[in-house]
């Protein structure tokens, strides 16, 4: 496996040499991470999409993004592997150095491995069941289960499918999926010793960093059976990890359609009622947005203000990004391209600065 991990040299190195616009890279813990970064969620699992996915990573961190994410289920597990070989083939002939990009998976959704098998139950059974990496009563929603022993196994699983030793941001995958089975008090528990597994998995140098991927926990008012809050797991994570914790990510969608996390005061940090993105700037968590383009639905047909607004640009999908990487204390908008043409169409944006505050604040305005 290859050594190494994202570091403030290397990512400097990587923000040097890219003909970046200013505000591209945000600086987060030392290092520098792109605005826009590609993910790996959608397609089919066969060859052809492998190998669309394998190229379209290289193209992205030719052009200039250095965050790439994805997750052991998606596309079970070949969304991974297809990564690995990217960057086997980039920092194998020296085109790219472990430093200077910014790796995340994640671990929560049982996945299959390659394909979905003629018999499923049976591979749960001899995968997971047998040998004990899961038991009986740890999976809720028959998909999802976040213990220790589970997530050790699968983070295991994402360093060999992606060829690394260490990954730069681990996330436990939708954690609100347990609320909808188990009391609250009781998914906090798991909250707990889940971070407690990962600080270990910092301490013995397989992440750097950990946090929460999340759908719906962070868009819900906090009445919602859903609801996750940012300080509350802050606070779990500062018991277990002390003040140097490394809870320093979250991930959430964030579009034109899905505004939430700038608009819904839904987080209360020190008595004060504020967005999911503020209370991560005050907490000192960045900010991962996902669905950037709503699965391709914002990449066509937006309203002319948008053009009016987010000037210097030539197609929706330009725009959709742009919106997400100009709203502020938003850190990498990533979007799921599977194909270089889509890369280099979206990476266009690495040489445009985002849109300033008095520009973009217009969009929310009352008409």
């Amino acid at each position: 496996m290859i050594p190494g991990r994202a570091t403030p040299d290397g990512t400097d190195a990587y923000r040097r040499r890219t003909a970046a616009a200013p505000e591209h890279f945000r600086a987060f813990v030392g290092s520098w991470l792109s605005s826009l970064g590609i993910g790996t969620y959608l397609g089919a699992e066969d060859p052809a999409t492998d190998e669309a996915y394998r190229d379209a990573v290289i193209r992205a961190l030719e052009l200039g993004l250095n965050v790439v994410d994805t997750a052991v289920n998606y596309r079970h597990q070949r969304s991974e592997r297809a990564i690995g070989q990217a960057l086997s083939a980039l920092i194998g002939k020296g085109a790219l150095r472990r430093e200077e990009v910014v790796v995340a998976t994640k671990g929560g959704f049982i996945p299959f491995d390659g394909a979905v098998p003629r018999d499923p139950g049976g591979y749960f059974t001899e995968t997971y069941l047998r040998p004990g990496i899961i038991g009986p009563d740890d999976v809720v929603a028959g998909c999802h289960c976040m213990t220790p022993r589970y997530l050790a196994d699968q983070l295991d699983r994402s360093r060999h499918n992606l060829g690394l030793e260490t990954l730069d941001v681990y996330y436990i995958h939708n954690p609100e999926t347990q609320l909808g089975e188990v009391p609250r008090p009781k998914v906090l528990e798991r909250i707990r010793a889940a971070f407690g597994f990962l600080e270990s998995a910092v301490a013995d140098g397989r992440i750097a960093l950990y946090g929460t991927a999340t759908w719906n926990g962070y868009r819900q008012p906090p009445s919602a059976r859903e609801y996750l809050s940012l300080a509350e797991l802050d606070k779990i994570a500062r018991e277990v990890g002390g003040e140097r914790h490394h809870f320093r990510v979250v991930q959430l969608p964030y579009n034109l359609a899905m505004a939430e996390a700038f608009t819904l005061g839904n987080q209360t940090v020190d008595g004060e009622t504020v967005s999911l993105i503020e209370a991560a700037r005050r907490l000192q968590i960045y900010v991962m947005t996902s669905a950037t383009i709503h699965q391709g639905q914002l990449t066509r047909n937006l309203p002319p203000v948008l053009a009016a607004q987010l000037p210097g640009l030539s197609t929706d999908a330009q725009r959709a990004i742009q919106f997400v990487r100009s709203t502020p204390g938003a850190g990498t908008a990533l979007v799921g391209m599977k194909r270089a043409a889509h890369v280099e169409e979206n990476a266009a944006l690495v040489r445009v600065s985002p849109v300033p505050w008095e520009k973009f604040r217009v969009l929310f305005k009352e008409p």
